[in-house]
């Protein structure tokens, strides 16, 4: 048995996975430093290149290139490898695209929308010559493919840094790259600039380069500090804004962010004015089409809705504001994978390309003199040119013979038995003569150049002249400093409306439009009826108190129409067991109600110390052995009475002042019940209300009613703890109690 048979299952599961993951770094998911390209990215292009579909070809039919991909290069799924061509196609994912597509290859609303490939056509763009021109020039590496018949570049002889022109995007093991695409005129700027000074920072480079440059028309928002602290590091973020104009008092958005879909933020908005979490939005739609990739139209509800404070709230909580992430990470000229700067990253690509424009050249030189090489033999041949007819005529063997007679070289015999009888004119001898000199001329040029730091740095920066002269345009992407965007509070995303908050007997709760509601003659199911309002508003959250003497909260605004019987509260919150609802309470946060029990006891307390986000509430009032009442609302302190009204028929008035202010606990003696009575149920507090020292108070006693006046209400002014006095003959049984203040007559 062999070595590596006998592996133990862990050491062989390790060397497995590491090569696996070697070759998904170096072979799928990262980019090479020199042409910017993935392996499927490189094949596809090369292959095209193969089938001679440059930008000035006919259309060929995209199934065609993807068949010579998967066949000779790149052993994988046909639909991996089309999608990974169409993505070079699109203009709106690639920023200088290498591929001109016929069909539909998708939109920016669905970039995954593209056709089958047998319906699509592509050739080469005339950007991706700068990725091949010169790979015949001896300037690339050649492997064997897959299976060894055929060979392909290792690389491509990139003439301008398509790395940080497209950028690139990929997770391999244990690393991802995210390399973020930028304008070609900032990026050949920026390198001609390097080549001039290489002491350059990163600082001095942002200064040509101040962001990257996407396919979109999107605005940059990062502030220049986090782009220096980006390219400094090789890794950070990019934030995106949408833009946006005012056509008509409508919102128009023009462009969206990198890689965000039409659809999603519609759906996104959509959402919102769905669940009511802005209300400002009337209508919503899409007027996107082929001259306006991206325009929606956010019709708001009136012209006094500020549209920048509800774009700022959108920005703030939809996709039209996003964060790209960037992770400059590629393979560089060692063959290793590493996280790049700025400056690094820029000098390892004019590297490669000096490396590449010296191989050009060599290339170049070494041709031209092998050309003077055979030039010189045929000169030799034209000087004596009786005397190598009359060789080739008598000897069986010609080659030999010239080159013992001349001596020529092998290439050179070579080429003189290949001259044609009428190549043999005085012409043909003066054009010989001709090339010899220009090529002469040609080779010293680039024995200069390759022998010279400054001439190659100047030849550099002129191909990156032209290439820019031919390639170059205007940013898309503005960088542009804003104010960061706010969401809504939720309070102010909800109306303001007056309302009516209406508890019943069994725990089911609703809301009606305004305060002129009469809750009680509202309908209730079967067996229930009337226990408890508040006056409120939409925007506030109503306090519902239960026998055990907590409170719960609840937002009015999502609380169910009064057109209906409403819904359980305990479907909302998490009660105890056996809870009931004692009443319901709602204010401004620092308005103040009085909590009570039959017991005789209660305290003052502000709205905001009851409500709670805990759905299983909060303790309020102590009721242990005593019935929590209906709390009631009390709008000032210093000019109220608290009136209280018992089973047995009495009735105390005591200064609001003597109660305390709490957040929670039992409180202090309102009224005096004995204990006895209330153990058996034959006396405890009854009502209890507050009302302004001018107000009168209006009893019900079966079908009767008395309305106490305020000089008479001075007869139950006592001191707290009392027990009272008795209400007038025939009203001791008092089955409701109502304020009446003075404007109501």
């Amino acid at each position: 048995m062999s070595k590596e048979e006998s592996l133990p299952i862990g050491g062989y599961a390790e060397k497995a996975y590491l090569e696996y993951s070697m070759y998904v770094i170096l072979d799928r998911a990262l980019p090479f430093v020199g042409d910017g390209l993935k392996p499927v990215q490189r094949r596809i292009v090369y292959a095209m290149s193969e089938l001679g579909l440059k930008s000035t070809s006919k259309f060929k039919k995209s199934a065609r290139t993807v068949g010579d991909v998967i066949g000779k290069f790149h052993p994988h799924g046909d639909g991996a490898a089309y999608e990974a061509m169409v993505l070079m196609a699109q203009n709106f994912s690639t920023r200088y695209p290498l591929i001109e597509g016929q069909g539909n290859f998708g939109s920016l609303d669905d970039p995954k929308s593209f056709a089958a490939m047998r319906y699509t056509e592509c050739r080469l763009s005339a950007y991706a010559q700068t990725l091949l021109s010169e790979i015949s020039q001896g300037t690339v590496d050649w492997m064997p493919n897959f299976d060894g018949t055929l060979i392909e570049p290792k690389f491509l002889s990139s003439r301008l840094p398509n790395v940080l022109l497209n950028g690139a995007s990929g997770i391999a093991v244990g690393m991802a790259t995210d390399i973020p695409p930028h304008n070609l005129s900032d990026v050949v700027k920026a390198s001609i600039a390097l080549i001039d000074n290489p002491k350059m920072t990163v600082t001095d480079l942002i200064e040509y380069i101040p962001s990257p440059d996407f396919p979109t028309k999107a605005e940059i928002i990062s502030s220049p500090e986090e782009m220096l602290e980006m390219y400094s590091t090789g890794r950070g973020s990019v934030k995106l804004r949408a833009t946006y104009e005012i056509e008509d008092g409508e919102i128009v958005i023009t462009a969206l962010p990198y890689q965000v879909s039409t659809s999603k933020i519609l759906e996104q908005i959509a959402a919102q004015v769905e669940t009511k979490k802005i209300n400002m939005i009337d209508d919503l739609r899409d007027e996107s089409d082929e001259d306006n990739p991206s325009r929606i139209i956010i019709v708001p509800r009136s012209n006094r809705i500020d549209k920048d404070a509800l774009m700022s709230h959108l920005f703030a909580t939809t996709d039209l504001e996003k964060n790209i992430r960037v992770n400059i990470n590629a393979i560089g000229l060692n063959g290793k994978p590493q996280v790049f700067d700025l400056k690094k990253i820029l000098k390892e690509w004019l590297k490669f390309r000096t490396d590449t424009i010296k191989r050009r050249l060599q290339h170049r030189l070494d041709w031209v003199n092998d050309r003077l090489h055979i030039l010189e033999g045929l000169l030799i041949a034209y000087l004596n040119l009786d005397e190598v007819i009359k060789i080739i005529r008598t000897h069986d063997k010609p080659k030999k013979e010239l080159m013992k007679k001349f001596k020529l070289s092998e290439i050179q015999a070579n080429a003189i038995l290949d001259i044609r009888l009428r190549q043999l004119a005085k012409l043909e001898e003066e054009a010989i003569l001709s090339e010899k000199n220009e090529l002469s001329l040609e080779a010293k040029e680039l024995e200069k150049t390759l022998s010279s730091a400054s001439r190659l740095k100047t030849l550099i920066k002129k191909e990156l002249k032209e290439d820019l002269e031919e390639f170059g345009d205007e940013r898309n992407s503005s960088l542009t400093e804003v104010e960061e965007a706010k969401a809504f509070d939720e309070k102010e995303l909800i109306s303001n409306d007056p309302m009516t908050v209406v508890l019943s007997q069994r725990g089911w709760i609703r809301a009606a439009k305004g305060h002129d509601v009469d809750a009680e003659a509202l309908q209730y199911r079967e067996g229930d009826g009337y226990l408890s309002s508040t006056k409120a508003r939409n925007s506030q959250n109503a306090v519902i108190l239960d026998n055990f003497g907590k409170a719960y909260s609840l937002p009015i605004h999502k609380l169910p129409s009064a057109r209906g019987q409403g819904d359980p509260v305990s479907g909302s919150i998490n009660a105890q067991s056996g809870a009931t609802f004692s009443g319901v309470v709602a204010g401004n946060d620092e308005e103040l109600c009085i909590l009570s029990t039959d017991a005789g006891y209660g305290f003052i307390a502000k709205i905001v110390d009851l409500q709670t986000k805990n759905k299983s509430g909060k303790a309020a009032i102590n009721a242990k052995g005593a019935k929590p009442l209906d709390p009631k609302t009390i709008k000032s302190i210093e000019d109220s009475y608290i009136a209280s009204i018992s089973i047995e028929g009495k009735m105390l008035l005591i200064e609001a002042a003597d109660l305390p202010v709490l957040s929670k606990g039992k409180g202090n003696k309102i009224i005096s019940i004995d204990k006895g009575k209330h153990a058996a149920n034959e006396d405890g507090l009854l009502f209890l209300l507050a009302l302004p020292k001018d107000a009168s108070l209006k009893v019900f006693s079966g079908k009767q009613h008395y309305v106490i006046k305020p000089n008479d209400l001075k007869n139950f002014v006592g001191v707290r703890g009392r027990k009272g006095n008795f209400l007038p003959k025939g009203f001791r049984r008092v089955e409701n109690a109502e304020v009446l203040l003075p404007d109501d007559g």
